[in-house]
């Protein structure tokens, strides 16, 4: 075995899922830096204001939100820490698993619900990504486990739904002065707590990370196939 490896949980998610290309992923581990990576913020800024709205609710009127209450009786919810101070090391694979959830709430019987939101459309377990969905959470419920939020009872993914139907498009309240406003209807999905996926995920992380060289691509892999085109784009006549 190397050294330290360090892998966020919705990296590790992406193990899981059923079109994983192990050569991708070798590049991914050992490249420091990937080109044409862009991500619009857009999402990350309403994952971040659906965190807020719920957190303010709770300050205002000591109780969850109505669109939460299919999660069970919830108390309250703790700040998720940075990265920093929510990651654990694997003794047998030397592997340092972190992250940061992006909600820890508190049951009423004093255990913790981890949530993930998510802002798209809802289509329960049809998302092609809710293996790497449900392998992050599982991750961070590991990780609160030795980090002192344990126990954790339950995982949810929170989906935030743009509703874009002309009947609310025509709505006058949609349209301000300064812009218009988009509602989103809330879904919530319950995700199953597996703790035992990730030791053996972290042990298949290992064993293609420890390789000298680039593993064989998966077959029929688009990426790698994009790959090799633009290596041979570049290649000296």
């Amino acid at each position: 075995m190397s050294g330290t490896i360090t892998i966020s949980a919705k990296t590790l998610g992406a193990v899981a899922l059923p079109g994983f290309c192990p050569r991708c992923f070798w590049i991914q581990m050992h490249a420091e830096k990937l080109p044409y990576q862009i991500f619009p913020g857009i999402f990350s800024s309403i994952d971040s204001y659906a965190k807020q709205l719920v957190h303010g609710w709770f300050d205002r009127h000591q109780t969850a939100p109505p669109w939460l209450a299919a999660m069970g009786d919830i108390k309250g919810y703790r700040n998720p820490p940075h990265f920093t101070k929510f990651a654990v090391t694997d003794p047998e694979t030397n592997i340092l698993l972190r992250g940061t959830p992006d909600g820890i709430l508190v049951m009423r019987d004093d255990s913790f619900m981890i949530v993930d939101y998510k802002t798209a459309k809802f289509t329960a377990h049809q998302d092609a990504l809710f293996p790497m969905y449900e392998t992050q959470l599982n991750a961070y419920a590991l990780i609160g486990e030795r980090c002192g939020y344990s126990p954790v009872s339950g995982l949810s993914l929170v989906y935030a739904e743009p509703i874009t139907d002309m009947a609310t498009a025509t709505k006058d309240v949609n349209l301000t002065a300064a812009g218009f406003v988009m509602e989103f209807s809330a879904h919530i999905l319950p995700v199953s707590l597996t703790l035992q996926r990730i030791p053996r995920l972290l042990a298949t992380v290992r064993e293609i990370y420890d390789q000298q060289r680039a593993p064989e691509p998966r077959p029929g892999c688009k990426d790698c196939e994009l790959l090799q085109d633009l290596l041979d784009l570049t290649a000296t006549p």
